[in-house]
């Protein structure tokens, strides 16, 4: 059974920087995607970086240039390298794999972390 867990979330200050580990209870090569999402209070999910087909990435417009996904595939673990934080980076960020099935992709989630950016 797939499990994700999450952690390195806490509180930061403006300018700060987090790493949050998504670690899983399978190898990492069973999925054909790992994402990273955010929720913030009130809003809608929302995709922060993902590895998608082999090891390309993409990120959103709002974090580009301060977020990294990287993957320690021996650790069965995904990383999100958070630096230059803003407060509007405060949410609960969640990891996502995803296994391509017949059926239709299967995604699993994590339980959530959470990353509070305030002075």
């Amino acid at each position: 059974q797939v499990q994700l867990v999450e952690s390195g979330g806490g509180l930061v200050q403006p300018g700060g920087s987090l790493r949050l580990s998504c670690v899983a209870s399978v190898s990492i090569f069973t999925f054909d995607g790992m994402a990273w999402y955010r929720q913030a209070p009130g809003k809608q999910r929302e995709s922060v970086a993902a590895f998608t087909t082999g090891r390309a990435t993409n990120y959103a417009d709002s974090v580009k240039g301060r977020f990294l996904i990287n993957r320690d595939n021996a650790k069965n673990t995904v990383y999100l390298q958070m630096n230059s934080l803003k407060p509007e980076d405060t949410a609960v960020y969640y990891c996502k794999a995803t296994i391509a099935a017949e059926s239709g992709p299967q995604d699993y989630w994590g339980q959530g972390t959470q990353v509070t950016v305030s002075s």
